[in-house]
């Protein structure tokens, strides 16, 4: 269940309008927050709000910073948004030939919240998970540190998750730190 609340008062603005002002209307939405519905030939197209309605509490500048980071890394992945507005990053892993989607979400307050780390399909009795069953990546939550920690060392963390997994998956065992099987 969401816990968005935000609620949005849309005014309508024909096509025309918008051709005729598009800088205003920008502005309007951008700075004022005003959300409004396109008309064309009296028919609802699409809406105009602004971008606060879809991106969580965290620093843009941070946000940006982290994607250029995972861009010059070569990093593959899909980004949405919850519906609780929160950022969320999808890669897809392999556990042998088993694909596994792992999601980092990037909580409300980030980075001074860790990322949160789900991974799906995992088998049933899998260790190393929380009880909600995200990933137990950082060990205590006091491992994370937002001044020297980023959506990168998350990554690597749930790559050395995945790599225990999949020895847990071939030998059922997890490994112990430092060594695999």
């Amino acid at each position: 269940m969401s816990t968005n609340t935000t609620q949005i008062e849309f005014k309508a603005l024909s096509m025309m309008a918008l051709r005729r002002r598009p800088g205003e209307v920008l502005d309007e939405v951008s700075q004022d927050g005003a959300a409004f519905v396109i008309e064309r030939n009296g028919q609802q197209k699409a809406c105009l709000v602004p971008i606060w309605c879809f991106l969580p509490d965290i620093p843009p500048s941070r946000v940006t910073a982290e994607l250029d980071r995972m861009v010059d890394a070569n990093e593959d992945y899909r980004i949405a948004i919850s519906a609780d507005r929160e950022i969320q990053l999808v890669f897809r892993e392999f556990s042998g030939e088993t694909v596994v989607d792992v999601t980092v979400t990037l909580p409300h307050g980030y980075p001074n919240k860790a990322p949160v780390v789900a991974a799906e399909p995992i088998e049933a009795g899998c260790p190393h998970r929380w009880p909600d069953g995200t990933l137990c990546i950082y060990g205590a939550l006091a491992a994370w540190n937002p001044g020297q920690h980023d959506v990168m060392h998350a990554v690597a963390l749930f790559r050395r998750w995945i790599q225990h997994y999949s020895v847990w998956r071939r030998a059922g065992a997890w490994p112990k730190e430092g060594r695999e099987t």
